[in-house]
């Protein structure tokens, strides 16, 4: 279980090195090998191999004729990357990915679970700031009828 958010630097090679608490775990879980790849929220996706695996099933069966299927498929397996992590716990963030994020040197790494989520500084900021939002934006979206579900009977 990944949680918390890890502020870290890139270092000159664009490598990140994996937190040492996520090390082991991520070695027993899939031997370092992880997929990375865009989200449409425009930071990166950082899933243990293993985890990747249904998630990439399910988007190819996805109908490729629905274009937002199709814009899923290229977004999430067109820009899906294998990663290892090397002796020292790093991996290295390719270059189109990175950009496509606006990833420099400060970043964030965001546990969600079963994968980790990569920001900039100030991309998780402003995702932070966002959550100031969030009960007007609950409130309005339970006026519409809109809420999940699984919202609706969540508690904290």
């Amino acid at each position: 279980m990944f949680r918390g958010a890890t502020p870290l630097a890139l270092d000159g090679k664009a490598r990140l090195a994996i937190p040492t608490k996520y090390r082991d775990l991520l070695t027993q879980r899939c031997g370092g090998h992880l997929v990375l790849t865009l989200d449409p929220s425009g930071c990166l996706l950082l899933y243990p191999f293993p985890e990747w695996e249904p998630i990439e099933r399910k988007l190819n069966a996805l109908p490729s004729f629905n274009p937002v299927s199709r814009q899923m498929q290229r977004l999430l397996v067109g820009s899906a990357t294998d990663v290892e992590m090397d002796g020292a716990g790093r991996i290295l963030l390719p270059t189109l990915l990175r950009e496509r994020a606006a990833l420099e040197r400060d970043i964030v790494l965001v546990g969600q679970g079963n994968k980790f989520e990569l920001w900039s500084a100030a991309g998780w900021q402003a995702q932070c700031d966002a959550v100031a939002d969030l009960p007007a934006l609950l409130g309005e979206a339970m006026r519409k009828g809109e809420v999940p579900d699984d919202l609706k009977d969540f508690s904290l």
